[in-house]
């Protein structure tokens, strides 16, 4: 494994990567696991800690979902190669993950990092109650400065309820935390117009203002032993993160210091959202979810969103309708007027509880930490008419 060596077509990065101020990259199994011998790649995954790092401190937030679980644990298992039986790779992901962990956790430290892992499973990202829930952990983990490791929870996720490849985990993810940029570590530099191994007229495509039909049929479908998506997951990854906002970028993950290289204009595929992530984000919320409840704030509440603000329990009077934490809800102001809606961060029967009450009596009154928020104005789309 190589440096990144410079071309005549190297360019300067896209302002795309350089503005970016959060990024979500996915690791592949092939990336970190020796194809041979099952073994963790040290020596990659150190220098990407070395990227990491740099982004940190240049004032990015940085979050990684990174296979190789199964990749790992099934060579210290002595398993065969090939197809494995679900039961077998349950096990593999139990033995592989703690390695996984310890490698990245003893790596991170080296470039003065703290990582942290979370396990998601296909329902954290559909549900909102638990899309909630993993979203604030995320966010709370990259305000103390912790790099996320996010990763499938291949231990106990079965066939119908499982991702099954971690492109369009990683898309979701990068929704979930209105990410600017989602970077897809690959075998390949890009997008071509087929696959290059075995048509040498493909051609590279280095800029996807829109996936069309046409782009979807350039995507082939195969993968490695080691890694279960090929550009046809990353296509239909490209999907996920554009419609959330979020652009993103295919480059080659088989050089040292993959994140480096695309900051100095390796060549690589851009695909460019057409809204930012904030945009996309009250769209969906404003327009494509049923909202379950209203809730009615006084005056001062009202003035408090007209600034920006979030909704406070203490600035709610009144709510209706039957509500879960993470559903959307209808907010009213004192004259009946719909303000706008967002998800709310409080059951029914909770919000019911603590409404009016001061931020400090939360936890007194419903036995556990809740923040002051009913709804934060992140989950929120307010109305610009008057």
């Amino acid at each position: 494994m190589s440096q990144p060596a410079a071309t005549a077509e190297s360019l300067a990065a896209r302002p795309e990567w350089t503005r970016a101020r959060r990024i979500v990259v996915k690791i592949g199994s092939a990336l970190l696991a020796d194809r041979e011998t099952g073994t963790l790649k040290t020596q990659w995954l150190a220098s990407l800690m070395e990227d990491v790092a740099e982004l940190v401190r240049q004032g990015k937030d940085v979050v990684l979902v990174s296979s190789g679980s199964i990749a790992l644990g099934r060579h210290k298992l002595g398993l065969p190669k090939g197809a494995l039986e679900l039961e077998q790779s349950q096990a593999a992901a139990a033995v592989g993950q703690i390695s996984l962990a310890h490698a990245y956790q003893e790596l991170a430290a080296k470039s003065g990092l703290t990582v942290a892992q979370i396990l998601l499973t296909l329902g954290d990202t559909e549900q909102r109650r638990r899309y909630l829930n993993a979203r604030h952990t995320i966010e709370t983990l990259l305000e103390l400065k912790a790099i996320p490791v996010v990763n499938e929870n291949d231990t106990v996720a079965t066939a119908e309820i499982k991702y099954g490849d971690n492109d369009r985990l990683s898309a979701r993810v990068a929704g979930m935390v209105s990410a600017d940029c989602l970077v897809l570590l690959s075998d390949i530099d890009g997008l071509y117009t087929a696959p290059p191994a075995s048509d040498p007229t493909a051609r590279h495509i280095p800029l996807v203002t829109e996936i069309t039909a046409e782009i979807e049929a350039m995507a082939g479908d195969a993968g490695t032993e080691l890694s279960k998506g090929g550009m046809k997951t990353k296509i239909e990854a490209g999907k996920i993160a554009l419609g959330a906002g979020t652009n993103m970028v295919i480059t080659t993950g088989k050089v040292l210091n993959p994140l480096r290289a695309i900051s100095e204009g390796s060549r690589v595929s851009w695909f460019l959202a057409k809204q930012d992530p904030v945009t996309a984000k009250k769209r969906w919320i404003a327009g494509q979810l049923e909202p379950r409840g209203t809730l009615h704030v006084d005056a001062g509440a009202e003035k408090a969103l007209a600034a920006g603000k979030s909704l406070l329990v203490a600035g709610v009077k009144r709510v209706d309708g039957e509500f879960e934490r993470g559903d959307a809800v209808i907010i009213r102001a004192p004259d009946g007027r719909e303000l706008g809606r967002g998800l709310s961060a409080y059951a029914r029967g909770d919000a019911e509880r603590i409404l009016g009450r001061k931020s400090s009596e939360i936890a007194d009154i419903l036995g556990f930490e809740g923040g002051p928020e009913l709804i934060h104005r992140n989950d929120m789309a307010l109305n610009t008419r008057k």
